[in-house]
């Protein structure tokens, strides 16, 4: 038999029927769809023509749905919503959800949180599934050894009464990162180290799997990090091969399989992996112990440089379209060439999204931010990915780290990862931000976001402009004579 890749293993298993007569990358087959997450910003149309054409939902039960992007994350949690749109928005997910007999974790819920948080703790995901939903960011799902992706919303309809989707199948890209990560880096450098390489576009049509000795080191928390960001460089699925370390993840989740169940699965997600031989259309390597903590500079995720650097000069760059992107950031971000990343001030720090705000992300930052205070004019806040990643931390007393700080301890929610709630950057604010896009207003009107990990947003805090948070590390180890 043919050696196949892990994505393929995949997609073959779940493939209905071919539709075309072609093979490989580009050929159309139905796919069936083991599970979606739903919310209440991508659904509502879905669920729109589902009752014009008087269908039903194929397996409610297959899908999840909370409320996660318009609800405001204010330390006191109400159901109601203030902006009158997002109020519209989530009762009519609500009446969707009832009528249709989805499991709806609203606002109020104890497990409410980021879809992208929510499904992984509740053993929502298991390897070897495929899932799809209508958020980009659904690739995070890779680093369980499930195949994800996002969905657009006609899409949400098909799947909803069918339970399958007409899918074209990619190409196929393997990341290896070899060595080990050096103190201090994480796996969101990682990833970003990957985007500023290859591009925005540079995964475009291709199903990334990552492997390598960095990757099998880590948490799946810090693989669900470089997952998640994977879509940013155009990655349309993302697959890591599940080993010991997501089956300790998984074992202990609510909704994991249990007993002799658990056996099988086991014994299952262990053949989910590439062949030996196996042949990617593409390969990639980087060198796990040559990055550094990784900062953006402009105003998409792969105009990013070690926080070390400086501001890139358009005039060094040779394509022209480059040149013009790079010129219009910088004149967004207002920003000279040849500026120390490090120089740069900021007025407002961010910790949380779907990418870093699991409960390992706020015991690393809260580490570093621990007996020190945020910088005056800098407004920081962290916002838990989950309602249960909240009490987490509350258990181990990280909340408190945070406020002793000057941090404000938020409820859980996307909160200041998009502007489509309340907590927004004014015209002209500079923010430190752990999520994952750095779009022109993407965090409000005329607001500046600098992508980076948690840590590196708690430094940021702490010294009122970007900076290496190594040194506070250093600092710790080797403390000042006094």
């Amino acid at each position: 038999m043919q050696a196949r890749t892990l994505y393929d293993k995949l997609v073959d298993a779940h493939t209905v029927r071919r539709l075309d007569d072609a093979e490989g990358p580009g050929a159309s087959v139905l796919l069936y769809i083991d599970r979606t997450v739903l919310n209440e910003y991508t659904s509502p149309q879905a669920f729109s023509g589902l009752r014009a054409a008087g269908r039903r939902v194929w397996r409610p039960e297959a899908a999840l749905a909370v409320v996660d992007h318009v609800n405001p994350t204010a330390a006191e949690r109400v159901a109601a919503m203030p902006d009158p749109g997002g109020a519209r928005q989530v009762a009519y997910f609500d009446a969707n959800c009832r009528d249709f007999g989805i499991e709806l974790l609203d606002v109020l819920h104890p497990l409410q949180g980021i879809e992208h948080v929510v499904a992984p703790e509740q053993g929502f995901v298991l390897p070897g599934m495929i899932v799809a939903a209508g958020d980009s960011h659904t690739t995070t799902y890779g680093a369980l050894g499930a195949l994800g992706f996002g969905i657009g919303t006609s899409d949400i309809e098909h799947y909803l009464a069918t339970q399958t989707l007409v899918y074209r199948r990619m190409k196929t890209l393997r990341v290896t990162v070899s060595g080990l990560l050096s103190p201090g880096v994480t796996a969101k450098d990682v990833v970003m180290a990957l985007i500023r390489r290859i591009g925005a576009d540079g995964a475009t049509g291709y199903a990334v799997e990552f492997a390598g000795p960095a990757v099998a080191a880590m948490s799946v928390e810090g693989r669900m990090t470089i997952c998640n960001m994977a879509v940013e460089c155009g990655a349309r699925g993302v697959v890591m091969a599940p080993d010991r370390t997501v089956l300790d993840y998984l074992a202990d989740k609510p909704r994991a399989p249990k007993g002799e169940l658990w056996a099988a699965a086991c014994a299952h997600w262990a053949t989910l992996h590439s062949d030996d031989g196996a042949v990617f259309d593409r390969e990639v390597t980087l060198d796990a112990t040559a990055i550094e903590p990784m900062v953006t500079w402009g105003t998409s995720p792969d105009q990013a440089g070690p926080v070390g650097g400086r501001v890139p000069d358009p005039a060094a760059e040779p394509d022209p379209a480059r040149r013009r992107d790079m010129v219009r950031a910088l004149a967004y971000m207002d920003l000279a060439p040849g500026t120390s990343l490090a120089a740069i001030p900021i007025q407002r720090a961010f910790i949380g999204s779907c990418t870093n705000a699991r409960l390992s992300d706020l015991r690393e930052a809260a580490a570093l931010v621990r007996g020190r205070r945020v910088a005056p004019g800098v407004q920081a806040m962290v916002v838990p990915g989950s309602s249960s990643v909240r009490r987490a931390a509350e258990a181990e007393g990280l909340d408190r780290v945070f406020r002793d700080a000057g941090f404000e301890w938020r409820q859980s929610g996307c909160s200041m990862c998009l502007a489509m709630n309340d907590d927004v950057l004014a015209p002209g604010e500079r923010c430190a931000s752990s999520t994952n896009r750095n779009f022109e207003g993407r965090q409000g009107a005329g607001g500046r976001t600098h992508l980076m990990s948690p840590a590196m947003v708690a430094a940021a805090a702490i010294a009122g402009h970007l900076t290496d948070s190594r040194r506070f590390a250093q600092e710790d180890r080797f403390p000042p004579e006094t």
